[in-house]
């Protein structure tokens, strides 16, 4: 597994976000992690997601973001900034024709920088589809591994439970896995 320290860099070619880890859980004894990220026009996160105990909280630094949060969108420029609660299901991505900069933190850190380090390996590989999601298996044994720290918000929770719980076993039993070092070398 990737070892993330300040300084650490990832990137990911399918959303065009490039990270920049400022302070990690290690650092701050778990109750941050802290990182720069730049967006090129139209890049996104994977997809509408939920961090269930952590609060995420965006400072836009140059361009604009656009957030989507409890059924409206709002638009944050350079100088602002946006903080979603714990359990929000929320998506947000770069709305301007120039790169989004932004600094991010969440609190406390959870396990998100070992989720986002493996996802940026898995789209740097070729792994993921052109929304930078992995396919069904790989996405269930990541978030049986990740599901305290980020999830899609749809399907309804108790029904990815469910399926993932069917699912990881499987995916693990093909190969799949939780965890891979940036970048992942072997694009098998």
């Amino acid at each position: 597994m990737t070892e993330i320290h300040t300084g650490t860099e990832i990137e990911n070619p399918i959303t065009g976000e490039r990270i920049v880890f400022r302070q990690t859980p290690e650092e701050t004894d778990g109750r941050l992690l802290k990182f720069d990220i730049m967006v090129e026009p139209g890049g996104f996160p994977t997809t509408e997601h939920v961090h269930p105990a952590q609060s995420e909280h965006f400072e836009v630094n140059s361009g604009r973001l656009r957030l989507q949060q409890a059924g409206e969108e709002t638009v944050y420029e350079a100088g602002e900034e946006a903080t979603i609660p714990p359990g929000t299901p929320h998506m947000w991505w770069n709305s301007s024709q120039r790169q989004l900069e932004a600094t991010v933190e969440l609190r406390p850190a959870g396990r998100f920088a070992s989720f986002i380090t493996s996802l940026f390996a898995l789209a740097q590989a070729g792994r993921t589809d052109d929304q930078g999601m992995p396919n069904l298996l790989q996405l269930a044994v990541l978030m049986g591994e990740y599901g305290d720290s980020i999830y899609p918000s749809s399907p309804p929770r108790p029904i990815q439970k469910a399926l993932f719980a069917v699912l990881a076993p499987i995916g693990r039993a093909l190969g799949y896995r939780a965890d891979y070092d940036y970048p992942l070398e072997d694009a098998s």
